[in-house]
């Protein structure tokens, strides 16, 4: 796309968001959709509820729960959530980067937004094979991660800095709540982060979400003496596993204004850092298989195939490119996740495809918390894991447990 053109969207986009002529066209498309159930009153019955004295239904599963999400529909969250998060982040109908190429702190890509660009276009190059000569008719969408079951192979990402990156509209606190409360509720699990410019009083909230619903935790590359800290914390949380976020080390010179340390590692300092936790130990943003054997050698349970969103170099490959090689340099001794550009389920059987076994998803979620709390990151997970089960049947693809890359046109 020339640089005219994205200028000219970019306008577009702000202009209309401004507006609220995306809000309008939602409306008008929605056409006979429901109209959204007011909230209840605090302390008043919700509507459909049994009057008092009547037996109680059964309690939906979290997948139940996940698919019918209250009232909320998708438009308005979207809707919502495009109030809130602009004009750190438009809500684009294709988050591709285009629209938010260099804002950073913010919700785009670093420098020119190549490497945010260049994860939705490995993604989009590939295309699914349709096969429907096949017995697949319930797809198997079950996976463990960790001897932890979840009822699909996509966690949420580590996210935060609501101020700095998000607008401000939400709190540090509501957030992560609505991550992973709507994470547990759709049957799966999130992570939390560490950002470089929160006190260490905002990760301990963070790791209080974790407490009450689960997740993993990562830690920024920061001092080895800090980072055993933290675990320490992590461990006392619950958490299922803790996490180095190792492509946060371009944050050095941001850490060090603030009297931080945020550093690259070595394999003798990851081989410490493994032996200090009892925990499963993931090293997040390996990009190339010579660092994922040295993350093996470490000790790793766990890498996470991650560009850091594009957030932070310029002009690296996007994810999908790189994956299929260091998955097949990992080879089962170690649980591969994978992130960057992650936006439907068919996304994330492409992924699976490539060589990763559990996908993490990112600004989906931001959108669904700011939209709609708990209940639009579930519907978020809900229409994620819908697209998955009818890529699945599509491709006769029977488990997510075991996807080839034949699937793939």
């Amino acid at each position: 796309m020339s640089e005219s053109k994205r200028l000219s969207r970019r306008g577009f986009l702000a202009s209309a968001t401004a507006a609220g002529v995306s809000a309008v066209a939602l409306s008008s498309t929605a056409g006979a959709a429901e109209p959204t159930t007011p909230a209840t009153p605090p302390g008043a019955p919700s509507p459909g509820a049994p009057s008092p004295g009547a037996p109680s239904p059964a309690a939906p599963s979290a997948a139940t729960k996940a698919g019918a999400v209250g009232a909320k529909k998708m438009e308005e969250v979207l809707r919502v959530a495009r109030e809130k998060l602009y004009p750190r982040c438009r809500v684009c109908p294709e988050c591709d980067g285009q629209a938010c190429a260099g804002e950073v702190p913010g919700m785009g890509g670093i420098g020119t937004g190549a490497s945010f660009r260049n994860n939705v276009t490995a993604l989009r190059r590939l295309n699914l094979k349709l096969r429907t000569l096949h017995d697949v008719a319930r797809p198997d969408t079950g996976v463990k991660v960790f001897e932890h079951a979840l009822e699909l192979p996509v966690i949420c990402a580590s996210l935060g800095g609501t101020t700095y990156n998000m607008g401000a509209k939400m709190s540090e606190e509501d957030f992560i709540e609505a991550a992973l409360g709507g994470a547990r509720s759709a049957g799966t699990l999130g992570l939390v982060a560490d950002g470089t410019e929160d006190p260490l009083e905002t990760y301990q909230l963070r790791l209080k979400a974790i407490a009450r619903h689960g997740g993993i935790a990562v830690i920024k590359p920061r001092a080895q003496k800090d980072i055993v800290e933290r675990i320490r914390l992590v461990e006392e949380a619950g958490a299922l596993a803790v996490a180095v976020d190792v492509d946060s080390a371009g944050r050095a010179a941001r850490a060090a204004k603030l009297g931080q340390v945020i550093e690259p590692k070595t394999s003798k300092q990851l081989r410490e850092l493994v032996k200090a936790t009892r925990l499963p130990f993931i090293v997040k943003g390996v990009m190339t298989p010579e660092e994922a054997r040295m993350a093996l050698d470490a000790g790793a349970a766990g890498i996470v195939v991650s560009n850091h969103g594009g957030r932070v170099l310029d002009h690296t490959p996007g994810t999908a490119d790189v994956l299929p090689a260091i998955a097949e340099a990992v080879k089962g001794k170690a649980v591969v996740f994978a992130d960057g550009g992650v936006r439907t389920g068919y996304d994330v059987l492409k992924m699976l495809a490539l060589g990763a076994q559990v996908v993490l998803v990112g600004r989906p979620i931001i959108r669904g918390a700011h939209g709609g709390g708990a209940e639009g990151v579930a519907l978020i997970l809900s229409s994620i894991k819908s697209q998955l089960v009818e890529a699945m049947t599509l491709t006769g693809t029977s488990t997510v447990k075991s996807v080839g890359r034949g699937i793939l046109a």
